[in-house]
């Protein structure tokens, strides 16, 4: 008898495999994405602005890596004694803006180059809701949406949900955007299964509603852009309170877990999936704590790692596998 109804997720046509340049971008799941693909020694550029929730701030910040823009401290502001830039997360604020100017530009000009060549750009849309800029005040342009708030108050934003028309047509630009550069590019869509509840889960409801309309828009209407379906695996397969962590919002590590291997079965290619099998088997290995370090038996499982580890870099020479080499070669 079933319980639930699981969804089959149908393979993509086309699929990554290891030797892929990957870029992510998006809300906090791509953090989960992310560090699965890294883990696994894909070559990976993972948010250069930071966590980014709404289609609008990703596509300014794909404008800007294209442009190669530099920013200069009138695109900062100070704020509990920080300097910060709308555009990026919290993690760049610094006490002085050079310190600021130097962490973003740096990942503007390594995001700039890695996407000429990227075999493939990642997008999770978090929400449809945007908070704009009042006035000028803060360096900033009335009218512009802040893809973080950095705790300004919020009777200095115009808060409001996207309308279906603006979001599918930010989607396009972004599209067109990557495009201009590295024609070849494949896109891959998602939306984020984690919950807004401070917009209210009905308002939380219309988000996602209009970010899943307007993505079904641009996968029809251009060639090598998909849609995988993160959300309604979390939502509508696993549904159930016990896969959330104990905000209740964002899923937990056996939700992931679940939707990597979703993604891995029906988005990454065969020979990647078998490479996979033996690289997790040599990270769980480094986790490996002995009782008996020296004895005969852990250093045949030493050895055996080793070997494993050895026998990949010289087949695959492109994968990172220094740490690991150093690793157990030092407990030998």
């Amino acid at each position: 008898m079933n319980f639930r109804l699981e969804l089959t997720v149908k393979p993509l046509p086309a699929m990554l495999n290891i030797r892929d340049k990957v870029a992510l971008m998006g809300s906090c799941f791509t953090d989960h994405m992310s560090t699965r693909l890294r883990s696994m020694k894909f070559s990976v550029l993972e948010n250069p602005n930071g966590i980014v929730f709404n289609p609008i701030s990703i596509e300014n910040a794909i404008q800007s890596y294209i442009a190669g823009r530099v920013y200069s401290k009138e695109d900062l502001f100070y704020f509990n004694e920080l300097w910060s830039s709308w555009s990026f997360h919290g993690k760049f604020s610094q006490p002085e803006p050079e310190a600021c100017l130097q962490a973003i530009n740096a990942s503007v000009q390594a995001a700039h180059a890695f996407l000429k060549d990227a075999n493939w750009l990642i997008l999770t849309l978090g929400s449809a809701f945007v908070y704009e800029l009042k006035d000028a005040n803060r360096n900033r342009v009335p009218g512009a949406v802040a893809a973080n708030c950095h705790k300004v108050p919020a009777n200095e934003f115009v808060h409001r949900l996207l309308s279906l028309s603006e979001t599918t047509a930010s989607l396009h630009r972004t599209i067109d955007a990557i495009r201009s550069v590295n024609p070849a590019i494949r896109i891959l869509f998602t939306v984020s299964p984690v919950r807004h509840y401070r917009e209210g889960l009905v308002e939380n409801n219309r988000s996602k509603a209009t970010l899943q309309l307007a993505v079904q828009d641009v996968v029809q209407n251009h060639e090598q852009v998909f849609y995988f379906p993160s959300y309604e695996l979390i939502i509508d397969d696993l549904r159930d309170y016990r896969f959330y962590a104990e905000d209740l919002v964002h899923p937990n590590h056996a939700a992931t877990q679940y939707v990597w291997e979703k993604f891995a079965a029906s988005c990454i290619d065969a020979q990647t999936n078998l490479l996979m099998v033996t690289l997790e088997q040599i990270r769980i290995g480094m986790m490996h704590r002995p009782h008996h370090p020296g004895s005969s038996q852990h250093q045949k499982f030493l050895r055996s790692m080793y070997e494993k580890a050895t026998l990949l870099k010289k087949e695959f020479p492109f994968l990172e596998l220094e740490e690991e080499l150093d690793f157990f070669g030092k407990e030998l």
